[in-house]
């Protein structure tokens, strides 16, 4: 295999990147970057590979979870903390109710970049090129918002870098205390049937605690009960930006990249030969696969070869997204090529993407019975497979949107309107999530009897 460096995908065949119109322009913003301190640090990451490590023995589970996409209108503060207090409700009810503790990642900091299934966008008669999210170009169905801007770059580094002290803040300053439970509950899900369920288990952590605080322990002198590690991840989709902080570790001499802990391959860009996986074989953040139907059992075991190649526990998350009722046809292949070659690998699902559908009234969106049911195949399947289920991947927020129908909490086609506020894939509100946290739980709880 020939020698990597943080360049060397410049040599391989890439897909889903931006052509900017003045290259000069794009070599400044790119120097500038290489500038800037790093977002994350490379003993973080490995930290992070140590909790995926438990994660792929079975001791622990997997919560990745947040924006589909990042954008600069919607940066607030408000988001980023419902973001959190969402992903924390969750985490909790698997742990207090599935009996695994929960390692936390966020889809947070840095998820501005999507690949597109088309490169160019018609409406009415008029073709513009593919919005690919707030880092490259603009929303808006111009021919100005969408001319590729390195400008961009530095103010997603802005706006990535601000988010991960506000989550550093939150998850050491007291937000993720678990006497805090109950005030994580979002004021909108007071009144659906999945927030009654989830009140009812802060009452139960709270006389669990009060018992601990009796016996001697409290926040105050044990850690873990009142902060949290929280990961953030996004897909390193625009190679330019994930090079400029590409940084050499001053302690071990390896090279990691530092705009996130973990970064993941998308279905659209994990080309054996391709400039993607090029890069990110070199880097040693813990990385994700995604794996679609179309994957081939021994494609993925020849791109663990080359992106886990030391078969090191907690290096590799395969984040499988099939489609419902299509897990049970696809998957097991995919197990089978992997436990035959001995491979570690941590074995997550994302039930977002294969099941997004067009409503009647011509909104983007997905069905959440159809992410349970994806959800639930996949648990399945590895209980029939004798593995362990890793993981989940969702695109979800804190906010009270209308963008998954049905849920608990039913959302409806004519609801989808009133609060869609996606620039790209629909996500799951807090309710739903909760939902699906409690679908985890009780799977999770059935695994272990």
């Amino acid at each position: 295999m020939s020698i990597w460096s943080p360049s060397s995908w410049r040599e391989k065949p890439i897909v889903q990147q931006p052509t900017y119109p003045n290259e000069n322009e794009l070599n400044r913003v790119l120097a500038e970057l290489r500038n800037y301190p790093p977002l994350v640090f490379a003993g973080e990451a490995r930290s992070l590979k140590s909790q995926l490590a438990n994660v792929v023995e079975g001791k622990a589970f997997l919560l990745q979870g947040g924006d589909c996409a990042e954008s600069f209108s919607e940066f607030h503060a408000h988001n980023i903390r419902d973001t959190f207090k969402a992903v924390l409700q969750m985490a909790v009810v698997m742990t207090y109710a599935g009996g695994l503790p929960v390692v936390k990642v966020g889809r947070l900091g840095g998820q501005f970049a999507k690949p597109r299934s088309s490169n160019t966008e018609t409406i009415d008669g008029i073709t513009l090129d593919a919005y690919r999210g707030d880092i490259i170009n603009g929303v808006d169905f111009t021919s100005e918002a969408r001319i590729p801007d390195p400008q961009r770059m530095i103010k997603a580094y802005n706006q990535s870098a601000a988010t991960l002290n506000l989550l550093r803040a939150f998850a050491s300053g007291g937000l993720a205390d678990l006497h805090e439970v109950h005030k994580w509950n979002l004021d909108f899900t007071h009144q659906s049937e999945i927030s009654k369920k989830y009140e009812d288990l802060a009452e139960e952590i709270g006389k669990s605690l009060k018992f601990m605080e009796a016996c001697g322990i409290t926040s105050k002198t044990h850690r873990t009960l009142r902060e949290t590690d929280f990961y953030t991840s996004h897909e390193a989709l625009l190679l330019p930006y994930e090079e400029a902080f590409t940084r050499k570790d001053s302690l071990t001499g390896e090279w990691y990249d530092t705009s996130a802990h973990m970064l993941w391959i998308g279905d659209r860009t994990r080309q054996l030969d391709g400039a993607h996986v090029e890069y990110m074989r070199g880097i040693k953040n813990p990385i994700g696969l995604k794996a679609g139907p179309s994957m081939d059992p021994e494609d993925l075991v020849r791109l663990c070869d080359i992106l886990n190649p030391d078969n090191e526990a907690g290096r590799l998350n395969v984040i499988v997204r099939m489609g419902a009722d299509k897990v049970a046809d696809g998957m097991p292949k995919l197990i089978h090529a992997i436990e035959r070659e001995g491979k570690k690998v941590l074995w997550s699902c994302d039930p977002m993407h294969g099941n997004t559908i067009k409503s009647s009234n011509n909104f983007k969106t997905r069905p959440v019975d159809s992410i349970l049911r994806e959800m639930k195949q996949f648990f399945q399947v590895h209980k029939a497979e004798g593995t362990f289920a890793g993981g989940v991947h969702l695109e979800m927020t804190g906010k009270n949107v209308t963008e998954c129908i049905g849920g608990s909490f039913v959302v409806t086609e004519e609801d989808l309107s009133s609060r869609y506020h996606t620039h790209c894939d629909p996500r799951l509100n807090a309710d739903q999530a909760l939902e699906l946290a409690f679908l985890i739980a009780d799977t999770l709880k059935e695994a272990q009897k």
